[in-house]
């Protein structure tokens, strides 16, 4: 299949929500991502048409590019998010290097196996290197085997960083590319 992959632009932003809450609603979503789709849901469109821009065309400290099927529908999306130096990430952790950080990884599932997530990784990949970016790092729960081998598969190694969720056992697995790394072709292992 032949798919658009394009970064947002700032007036899609219904587009954008409505992929947001479709990914909420995926079987692994408690696995995939910090919020939940009634969280998602209950909030204003102004909140929306604010995270798209953005994360827009043009934007410098993210973007979010998507995959349009060739009718047009959202099919898959990916944020890079620019972390500085000397600041601290989502979780309170310092960051102590220029990277891009991987987030809101989804493919709808009549799409998934199908490459693109690849595609999409690629372009993320691009976007960030073109960036001067030193490396990207993206954070998987553990128990979400199935991401973790498409992150193994696409580059990525374990960093030994953990990071602990809220108040439960659970933990997430920090995943590193170093741009010094790139080239390393996607394997089907």
């Amino acid at each position: 299949m032949s798919y658009v992959i394009r970064s947002v632009r700032a007036d899609e932003w219904a587009a954008a929500k409505e992929l947001r809450l479709a990914a909420l609603r995926d079987p692994v979503a408690h696995l995939a991502f910090l919020e939940t789709y009634e969280e998602a849901a209950a909030r204003p469109d102004s909140f929306w048409q604010e995270r798209t821009a953005g994360a827009a065309e043009g934007a410098d400290a993210r973007q979010q590019i998507i995959a349009e099927g060739p009718d047009g529908q959202w099919v898959g999306t990916l944020t890079v998010l620019v972390e500085e130096p000397g600041t601290t990430d989502w979780a309170g952790l310092p960051v102590e290097r220029r990277q891009g950080h991987l987030v809101g990884v989804f493919v709808r599932p009549e799409e998934r196996g199908s490459g693109l997530t690849e595609v999409l990784f690629d372009a993320a990949l691009e976007w960030a290197w073109g960036r001067g970016l030193e490396r990207v790092r993206l954070i998987v729960h553990e128990e979400n085997g199935r991401a973790q081998r498409f992150y193994r598969r696409a580059g990525f190694v374990p960093s030994g960083l953990m990071v602990p969720l809220g108040d439960s056992a659970e933990r997430e697995l920090e995943f590193v590319l170093e741009r010094s790394s790139v080239g390393v072709p996607f394997s089907d292992g």
